[in-house]
């Protein structure tokens, strides 16, 4: 492999918020919390919403998972910033053509 062009693949810890649930793994990933590990060592921790433990495919157990702050989320953090599309206007309208004379020879 070609030195200094690889992202740095380190041991990190992926947590799952809603259960009791976390296994150690190599990422690229860089959290900036951490977490004392069962072998005593800190390892960076990436917090994740639903894994194998608590989805409900692998569960077989269904369960609200909390999505409605999301859409405020995004609007804090985006806002408006490209508002909305502008409206379409109709095109004008052309005056319908004159019909032709018929008694003109």
């Amino acid at each position: 492999m070609k030195k200094d062009i690889h992202p740095d693949y380190h041991p990190v810890v992926f947590r799952d918020v809603s259960g009791e649930f976390a296994f150690l793994t190599r990422s690229t990933a860089t959290p900036s919390k951490t977490i004392v590990w069962e072998d005593g060592n800190t390892y960076p921790v990436v917090d994740i919403e639903i894994s194998s433990a608590t989805h409900p495919f692998y569960t077989g157990q269904s369960r609200v998972v909390d999505t409605a702050g999301r859409v405020e989320k995004f609007r804090q953090r985006y806002g408006n910033r490209g508002g909305q599309a502008p409206e379409k206007k109709a095109p004008p309208e052309q005056p319908a053509p004159e019909a032709a004379d018929s008694d003109e020879a």
